[in-house]
């Protein structure tokens, strides 16, 4: 029974992502089966979503580049002061 309620919650995701045959027929080439509902309207809707993918990869890069190396070397910043405190 476990089991099968995993299995469940595991699928339930997939199947509700599913697009149904009405709304494929309203989709762009590109989204269908993807997406439910009307589908973009307007040329502008796919500018918006391109910058905002763009956004958001930048900021992934710079998150990532930061974390691995952070680049405060000089010997004032105020990292220095808690980790060489004797």
């Amino acid at each position: 029974m476990k089991k099968l309620l995993l299995s469940v919650f595991a699928f339930l995701p997939v199947l509700a992502g599913i697009a149904c045959p009405v709304c494929e027929q309203q989709q762009p080439k590109i989204l269908r089966g993807i997406t439910h509902g009307a589908g973009p309207q307007d040329n502008w809707d796919y500018v918006i979503v391109w910058v905002m993918v763009l956004i958001v990869a930048v900021t992934l890069f710079f998150s990532v580049k930061w974390i691995v190396r952070p680049g405060e070397r000089s010997q004032t910043h105020i990292k220095r002061l808690i980790l060489n405190h004797d």
